[in-house]
């Protein structure tokens, strides 16, 4: 700790301390938070003078709560810092954070894809890319703390914020939500880790509601990707989790804020509070009687710094601690922890804010826009095709696709998401987020929709557009135009799926959970319409979570010819999906959460014991219609010459090798993914667990060995004695390219039926796996400590 940290602290007053350990919200426009306009209540009327007059910790989303024009607010801050520095007594500037989950949430800046689009990339490098560009942006106009990237494990779709969520693997969270930190912070922005911890695990997948999991797994689920980003990532800040586990309110918890957190993972950054959280504890969870008790509750947890506002950390705690109800060490630690953080970021610098504010800022660069039309692309997820993809797109394919469909006639691109950039985003994008309450502002920045996207590929006249319908609601006036545009048409795209909102306004987001996991509104009747008139038809989903969508996939019922898989692909998704349809690039992303069977069939995760999956013990099937890792390309692919290590110890690593081969006849990209399994284990443990994964190029006809150095912690569980511990014994290894692809007896394929007669020609499409190999781990039973939390390392030859 710095000499200037502590004579700081020495220096200060109460009040002074406790400033420091809360945010201002200047501008609250529209509702972007739960509750917001009956907890931000106590900001009205006072004055920013009067507010500071003690000093600031925070300024809460300068830029995001409202439309701003960047170079006009940036010259407001640097102003608004000078002010503090010269008019406050001890001349401390403030920090400022924004919302940067799927870019920086701000008015005319880039949107990238959405966290669930990360993880269907399989391409945490890219996410790094990624991650550092929307962090310089940040650091450009004063911004010093993101508040992202959002770890929460997915357990039920039906939970409105699966569309932040990376994945349902802790492992894909972790490395992908890691390199996300490392970018952000290379540019000299904080990360921030929310929400800690097992939020997402809330009951019948409802925001806010009672989180019932067990101690094991919330250590072995909801822990390891946060774990991971504060030991492998170097991550500076935590957000707690609004749920309660068990019955305590994380908000209130020392054992998990502080006990797990800083003792155990060795944090020693600063830990915000989600907003309203701390007041959360009195007019929520009812834990405490009153802000002053909610205040001295949340500062004993360890929640450093209450967020958006200081409804509870400002004169409700200084009136507690001046009457000796609340340790006055307990505001100092806080405050080391927020004067360290502001030290590292430069801001106690004596020259801090004396440079000239930025201007002409280019929020959505050529750099921007590549990153993220290269993003969109890798995620987007070819789910099924007859065939009919990719389409002859003439001079947008650079190779002439074939198999695909001739193009004798035009193409009918049809649905509520063909022509709407919003559907595009995700609740985190600045559009969704804010611009929804501002009816009439542009987005500020390029965003071609799937139509115009289209329409540039293939040429205007070419394309026909019919709305059919809308996300929600039951009006089916516009099928007719619809149906008769599709019956004109060689080829018919359908694109459905959610609008991304916060608190009811859309179907999926902060606040938007569902009962259901159908399509929104008429979305299914539509499709099966357009099918109905024998128009090859192809289903692009633009959505925030999966849907069950069985019937668009299986069955003997007239379906769609192909499905794509779009998670909120961001401002170049209409350009990306254009590029795969048209043939101009291939898919290669691969579900990063199961398809579900049905609502009914959740919660559901492919890391379920031999007792959740189906059996002949009940006569309901949880299993999805297609696992997590599906995903499809224009090539075929076979896995060969399995070699693993035949023993390893305990504490140590695991080799695997594999040989992929591009058995079709186009080039394209595999995503190999590693499993194991513990068949006997001192407690039940998943029918099959990812290891490690590699996005690997093979051209067409050529083979790649993959190399796996895989650290055997990945095997490790906590035991009965709730030890993180691995066991010795045999374990088995397999390569895949999904979860439900393994072939202990032989192979298993699925996909497309070869047609007879005249009809379109359909392509098997199959599942590729090796046999699974057996490893011995010798030695005894090893307690994991965080030394040993490596991560899996791959190579090709």
């Amino acid at each position: 700790m710095s000499d200037r940290v502590t004579t700081l602290l020495a220096a200060m007053t109460l009040e002074e301390k406790t400033a420091q350990l809360v945010g201002y919200w200047l501008d609250q426009n529209g509702v972007v938070a739960p509750m917001q306009g009956e907890m931000a209540a106590a900001q009205q009327g006072t004055t920013l003078t009067d507010v500071t007059r003690h000093g600031l910790g925070q300024y809460t989303r300068v830029y995001g709560t409202r439309p701003v024009e960047p170079d006009e607010r940036a010259a407001w801050l640097w102003a608004e810092q000078r002010r503090l520095k010269r008019e406050t007594r001890l001349g401390i500037p403030a920090l400022v954070h924004e919302e940067c989950l799927t870019g920086l949430a701000a008015w005319k800046a880039a949107t990238f894809p959405t966290p669930l689009a990360w993880g269907a990339s399989f391409d945490p490098e890219l996410v790094e890319h990624v991650g550092a560009v929307i962090g310089r942006s940040m650091r450009e106009l004063g911004v010093h703390q993101g508040l992202a990237p959002v770890l929460d494990v997915v357990r039920d779709p039906r939970w409105g914020r699966v569309d932040e969520c990376i994945g349902e693997d802790p492992y894909l969270v972790g490395t992908v939500g890691t390199a996300y930190v490392r970018g952000v912070q290379s540019a000299g922005v904080d990360a921030t880790l929310k929400h800690f911890l097992g939020y997402s695990a809330s009951r019948a997948g409802r925001n806010h509601a009672p989180v019932h999991a067990g101690p094991r797994e919330v250590a072995d689920v909801f822990l390891p990707p946060f774990e991971m980003a504060l030991v492998d990532g170097g991550a500076r800040s935590v957000m707690n989790s609004y749920a309660e586990v068990d019955g305590v309110p994380v908000a209130a918890d020392p054992a998990l804020l502080t006990d797990l957190l800083r003792d155990r993972l060795g944090f020693d950054g600063t830990v915000v509070a989600d907003y309203f959280s701390v007041a959360f504890l009195e007019v929520m969870h009812g834990v405490a009687r009153d802000r002053g008790e909610a205040a001295a509750t949340a500062l004993a947890a360890g929640i450093d710094v209450e967020l958006p506002t200081g409804d509870a950390y400002l004169a409700p705690l200084v009136e507690r601690v001046r009457s000796g109800l609340v340790d006055e060490a307990l505001v100092d630690r806080a405050v080391l922890r927020v004067l360290r953080q502001k030290e590292r970021l430069g801001l106690l610098d004596p020259d801090v804010f004396e440079d000239e504010p930025p201007t002409g800022v280019d929020l959505d660069s050529p750099e921007h826009r590549a990153l993220a039309r290269r993003l969109a692309a890798e995620s987007l997820v070819l789910l099924s095709n007859d065939g009919v993809l990719p389409l002859d797109g003439g001079a947008a394919a650079p190779v002439s696709p074939t198999p695909g469909a001739d193009l004798q006639g035009p193409v009918a691109v049809i649905g509520p998401n063909a022509h709407r950039a919003e559907a595009l985003q995700g609740c985190y994008s600045f559009a969704n987020h804010v611009l929804a309450t501002h009816t009439g502002l542009e987005a500020g920045f390029a965003i071609p929709t799937v139509l115009e996207a289209m329409q540039d590929a293939l040429g205007s006249d070419t394309v026909r557009y019919a709305r059919g319908a809308e996300v929600e609601g039951e009006d089916r006036a516009g099928f007719a135009e619809a149906v008769a545009v599709a019956r004109e048409s060689s080829v018919a795209v359908v694109v459905v799926g959610d609008q991304a909102g916060l608190f009811g306004r859309g179907t999926v987001g902060e606040g938007n959970d569902s009962e259901s996991l159908d399509l929104p509104g008429v979305q299914r009747e539509l499709v099966e319409a357009v099918v109905a008139t024998g128009t090859p038809t192809v289903v692009v989903l633009l959505t925030g979570r999966p849907y069950a969508i069985g019937w668009a996939l299986d069955g003997d019922q007239p379906k769609p010819a192909a499905v794509v898989q779009a998670f909120f692909p961001g401002e170049e998704g209409g350009t990306a999906i254009a590029d795969l349809l048209t043939g101009a690039a291939a898919p290669s992303g691969r579900l990063p959460v199961s398809l579900p069977r049905s609502a009914g069939a959740q919660p559901y995760s492919y890391l379920h014991p031999r007792l959740g999956g189906p059996s002949d013990v009940t006569a309901t099937d949880s299993t999805p219609v297609r696992p997590f890792g599906y995903g499809l390309t224009w090539t075929s692919f076979a896995y060969e010459d399995l070699t693993v290590d035949g023993t390893a110890s305990t504490d140590g690593a695991l080799t695997a090798s594999v040989t992929v081969r591009n058995t079709g006849d186009r080039d394209g990209v595999e995503v190999v993914q590693l499993y194991g399994h513990d068949p006997h284990a001192s407690i039940t443990r998943p029918v099959a667990q990812l290891l490690g994964y590699a996005r690997v190029a093979v051209a067409a006809g050529e083979c790649v060995t993959v190399r796996f150095d895989v650290p055997v912690q990945r095997f490790a569980f906590t035991d009965r004695a709730m030890r993180k511990v691995v066991e010795p014994g045999d374990v088995e290894v397999w390569v895949a390219s999904d979860a439900a692809a393994s072939r202990p007896g032989g192979p298993v394929e699925t996909g497309g039926i070869v047609a007879s007669g005249d009809g379109p020609v359909r392509h098997e499409f199959p599942r590729s796996a090796t046999d699974r190999a057996v490893v011995r781990l010798t030695g005894a039973v090893h307690e994991v400590t965080l030394a040993d939390r490596r991560t899996v390392t791959w190579t090709t030859v």
